[in-house]
């Protein structure tokens, strides 16, 4: 029997997932030369992603997810702890013990590392609802201001920076809505979403 560690892969997927979107568009683009041509009118772009990731708010917003996420990982661990003694404890005595005996013990065991699981499970979902109401609210905080840079550069088509293969991003909207974002609001408070134990897809931890 073994609980499976999930948190701290949670921790890593949280936390990185928004800059490292950020980094590969900008690292696709200094690996290969610049298309260039003539910047379109009307036509601007905007990276989601890049605001989430370089925006003082996006930067808070991952400092308090990972502190969020040692303390759901700290709770774990010293639920998990006694237990992992007592499997220590049972294995140096399993041998003096009659079969009913270390049925009786492994099963208890069992049914107290299945609560760790499930447990586990729970804080991994609290958090990703964390993260998605989080982003929501820094998205609510950004459209307004991605309104106005969109109108005072006069676009008439918004495209996903990200998805654009290539050319003249001359009217690449990021850079202004990040100012802009950061002279709006810098920080966001949050606590871990409460979800109710039976929510969600049951684990699959083994054991």
């Amino acid at each position: 029997m073994r609980i499976v560690r999930t948190l701290p892969a949670l921790a890593a997927m949280l936390l990185a997932v928004v800059p490292a979107a950020a980094v590969q568009a900008q690292s696709s683009g200094d690996s290969n030369p610049p298309l260039g041509g003539p910047a379109i009118s009307g036509v601007c772009y905007l990276s989601r992603e890049a605001i989430f990731a370089n925006a003082k708010v996006g930067k808070a917003a991952s400092v308090r997810l990972k502190q969020l996420t040692e303390q759901a990982q700290s709770e774990i661990d010293a639920e998990r702890k006694p237990i992992d003694a007592d499997v220590q404890t049972y294995r140096s005595q399993a041998a003096s013990l009659s079969a009913d005996q270390r049925q009786s013990r492994e099963q208890a065991l069992g049914q107290r590392m299945q609560k760790v699981q499930e447990d586990q499970a729970l804080r991994s979902r609290e958090l990703e609802a964390t993260r998605v109401k989080a982003m929501g609210q820094i998205a609510q905080y950004a459209q307004p201001v991605i309104t106005d840079v969109y109108r005072s550069k006069s676009c008439g088509l918004l495209l996903d920076r990200n998805a654009v293969l290539g050319g003249n991003m001359a009217n690449d909207l990021t850079p202004a809505v990040v100012q802009g974002l950061d002279s709006k609001v810098t920080t966001i408070s949050f606590n871990l979403e409460q979800l109710p134990a039976n929510s969600g897809a049951p684990s699959g931890a083994q054991q």
